[in-house]
């Protein structure tokens, strides 16, 4: 049943039809389309459109149509062009000709548009719960190891000495940020478009505040040729994935190195690792690289749909079509990764002496020059000292103390107090810092806003009326 083909007289060209129709995947919102519906026969009821027995037989096969998707046992037929088609076509057959009047006033524009924000609304929540259970396995390895150190990098050179606790929670902060902008997602995606037609209005005297706050909507859009037309929300959504494909990229690329026979630092346990179908001593951290590669096609998403939308005039255009396969794919990379990553992570297993043989006196390097700026002297004059010690090319922590005293007079016996690496760790107790009571304070924290449930955060009505 086509809704649109009452001026043609020559029938559409089988291809054209296929490329045209967006059923195969635009049916995974049935169940919004059906529950718009609904509500949508609710509104048109009391706007005096439909009759009390019509409004029952609407909303009562709707239900049954919604059951139907449910329970898989919808039956999709090759006339269905896309979503709306299908539940307006087995409406009819269901209830007859009463059916016909449920599309009055309102256009596949604003359906579609519907439609969609109701599906993103209703898939943020499983994200977020997707995110913080990675976010659970970082915490779970933060206090595994509460006292091992790690040698830290800068440009993936020996930099200095941290808490391997520290390391773990500078990966859980990117994905926190994630996750609160999926809740500020939220304030632009739940507004209304239905009742904004194809784009000029409803001509129906329909209270779109109600419809609103029947669907869960924060408020009615307020430009009916702008609201058939936003997708920002779903730029946003492409957005905040490839946030996170890319948080989880570069904690992936750090795992990958540290799970090398260079580094040793970890090892992943075999139920998420892959071996070599020709070296049978390889252990492969197959599903980290996968995260980084993910990352791409997220990104691509993103920029695809930037790109489809750049050049379009206003109001609906078909190209707004490209839109859900998109977020679709997002979402399911997503939902497919976060679950193994989190799992990876949690059974990983960390080698502390190892990682302590990697931390040289070098890496105190700072700590020398902090020595110096305690007893007076400027801190751009004592890099340069230290920096002379380093071009010794001996280790520092060999160099004796009359070379020090020739360096500067400054320096004491108790210089060699500065190379053990707990020492200079221990120093850094600012907020935010590597000292084992600053990781702890960070750590509480992080428990805190971890089980921070999205929906207490969601704004309300009034926020955005």
């Amino acid at each position: 049943m086509k809704m649109w083909g009452s001026r043609f007289a020559a029938e559409t060209d089988p291809a054209a039809w296929k490329l045209n129709a967006a059923i195969s995947f635009d049916q995974r919102m049935a169940l919004q389309d059906a529950h718009a519906s609904q509500a949508w026969a609710k509104a048109l009821h009391h706007a005096g459109v439909l009759t009390e027995n019509e409004y029952k037989s609407i909303c009562n096969g709707l239900a049954l149509i919604a059951e139907e998707f449910e329970n898989k046992s919808f039956v999709f037929q090759d006339s269905d062009e896309d979503i709306h088609t299908a539940v307006e076509r087995r409406l009819g057959e269901i209830i007859g000709p009463p059916a016909g009047k449920l599309h009055t006033g309102r256009s596949r524009n604003d359906q579609v548009a519907t439609d969609f924000r109701l599906w993103v609304l209703e898939h943020l929540q499983p994200l977020d719960e997707a995110i913080s259970d990675v976010q659970r396995a970082l915490i779970y390895q933060a206090e595994n190891n509460p006292d091992c150190i790690l040698p830290g990098y800068t440009h993936l050179q020996r930099a200095q000495p941290v808490l391997l606790s520290h390391w773990w929670l500078s990966h859980f902060w990117p994905l926190q940020r994630d996750r609160d902008r999926l809740v500020d997602l939220t304030k632009r995606a739940a507004i209304l478009p239905l009742g904004c037609g194809a784009l000029a209005g409803t001509p129906f005297p329909i209270d779109r505040h109600e419809l609103a706050v029947d669907l869960g909507f924060l408020a009615p859009a307020q430009n009916s040729i702008d609201a058939v037309s936003d997708r920002d929300f779903a730029v946003e959504f492409l957005f905040c994935a490839a946030m996170v494909g890319v948080h989880l990229s570069k904690l992936a690329e750090t795992v990958v190195l540290f799970t090398s026979a260079e580094f040793g630092f970890f090892e992943l346990s075999d139920n998420y690792a892959s071996g070599s179908s020709l070296m049978p001593q390889k252990k492969n951290p197959d599903v980290f690289e996968l995260a980084r590669g993910k990352a791409g096609a997220l990104l691509g998403s993103l920029t695809g749909l930037l790109a489809t939308i750049k050049g379009l005039p206003s109001a609906y255009d078909k190209d707004l079509q490209e839109d859900k396969p998109a977020v679709f794919q997002a979402y399911d990379q997503l939902i497919a990764l976060l679950p193994v990553i989190a799992g990876a992570l949690t059974t990983l297993s960390v080698h502390p002496e190892r990682m302590r043989q990697q931390i040289d006196s070098s890496m105190m390097a700072a700590d020398l020059a902090d020595y110096l700026v305690a007893r007076g002297i400027p801190f751009h004059q004592a890099h340069e000292l230290i920096g002379r010690a380093v071009r010794q090319n001996i280790n520092l922590d060999q160099l004796p103390l009359d070379t020090w005293l020739e360096l500067s007079p400054i320096f004491e016996a108790n210089v060699s107090e500065v190379f053990d690496p707990r020492r200079s760790v221990s120093r850094r107790n600012a907020i935010g810092g590597t000292a084992p009571q600053a990781v702890a304070a960070q750590l509480d924290l992080a428990r805190q806003v971890v089980n921070r449930s999205m929906r207490s955060q969601l704004p309300s009505l009034a926020d955005c009326s």
